[in-house]
């Protein structure tokens, strides 16, 4: 397919996401074929690891493709979306647990699916010009792609600093916040690349890691855990707007503009993946639970409208902090029945 190019280089399979113009935004032929690269290349004998990269200079993966899901729901036809997060939430699991070392290369913008495409493989590499984010809750989504568990395994309350407000990460908060495990020049990705593919092994990652300068997001920790010490979503925008810090006029500011209903869902998908046991096939069988309803219940529509269709960067959402009912929340992350997803 025009949108993405699989091929084997010496020992490497290489996917590269093909939509430079589009920011390699994630369509859903471009999960199932994913799905049948890592398929094909599991038992094959010429394939010792995996390249994963995106074309451009602009963008790793920006997000999913959800301009068609949004026309398909306003017309009341909900399947599509959901045929789309199935196949993509098993592409995510697939690259998690995949046998061989899968190495992924970030750069420009990676956000929303484009984090589940780079954020849960074996090696995750980030070069200076990334800015990693998981912006649903400014669509009237949650994070999604396994992003609850990223987001549950980040120091303190940064999970949920950055899942709620949606705060871009370069690659030194990538690595602080577990998103990415080392920093390499992109002038010498093409070398690193050629080595890989030649040698079949990632002991070059470790030769060609480099320092990076250090975020803002580790400094700014014992205020990031003081917003966010209480579960409720009323307690939390009241700590910000109290906290006269810059990440207190931050998080305000986002958590004042974002969907409410959705901030309060992402607020009980991270507590929840933080119990024991808890791992990439449970992270996406809740985050599908939102996925399956959220066209027809939720803010989705709405935020797509505001943020991708008209732009206009005025959604009307359905609750505020006042109105909000817990009930909602439960509602829509309650189990499936038939309809949860076989992973």
């Amino acid at each position: 397919m025009t949108d993405l190019k699989t091929q084997i280089s010496g020992r490497a399979g290489i996917i590269t996401l093909d939509r430079p113009k589009a920011l390699n935004a994630l369509t859903h032929d471009m999960c199932l074929a994913i799905t049948a690269a890592l398929d094909e290349w599991r038992d094959h004998p010429g394939v010792d690891l995996v390249i994963l990269e995106g074309a451009g200079e602009r963008a790793f993966c920006a997000g999913g493709d959800i301009a068609e899901i949004y026309r398909r729901g306003l017309e009341g036809d909900f399947e599509p979306g959901r045929q789309f997060w199935r196949d993509e939430y098993v592409m995510n699991a697939a690259l998690a647990e995949y046998a061989k070392p899968i190495i992924s290369f970030m750069h420009g913008f990676v956000m929303g699916g484009g984090v589940g495409l780079a954020g849960h493989v074996r090696h995750r590499v980030v070069g200076e010009s990334a800015q990693i984010a998981m912006p649903e809750c400014g669509i009237g989504f949650v994070p999604d792609v396994g992003g609850t568990l990223l987001l549950a395994r980040a120091p303190g309350r940064l999970g949920e600093h950055l899942g709620l407000t949606a705060t871009r990460m370069g690659p030194g908060d990538a690595i602080h916040a577990g998103f990415a495990d080392l920093h390499v020049p992109e002038a010498d990705w093409p070398l690193l690349k050629e080595r890989l593919a030649e040698t079949g092994e990632t002991s070059a990652l470790g030769e060609a890691s480099a320092p990076t300068a250090p975020g803002q997001l580790a400094e700014a920790a014992p205020f990031i855990d003081q917003i966010y010490a209480k579960r409720e979503l009323p307690a939390i925008l009241a700590a910000a707007k109290a906290s006269d810090t810059p990440t207190g006029e931050i998080a305000h500011k986002a958590l004042s503009r974002n969907s409410t209903l959705s901030m309060a869902m992402t607020l009980k998908l991270i507590a929840a993946m933080r119990a024991p046991g808890t791992d990439i096939r449970s992270a996406l069988r809740q985050e599908y639970r939102v996925a399956h309803r959220i066209a027809q219940q939720g803010d989705f529509l709405e935020g797509v409208r505001a943020q991708i269709i008209d732009k206009d960067r005025n959604p009307q959402w359905q609750r505020n902090i006042d109105t909000l009912d817990p009930a909602e929340v439960d509602a829509l992350l309650a189990p499936l029945g038939e309809d949860e997803l076989a992973l």
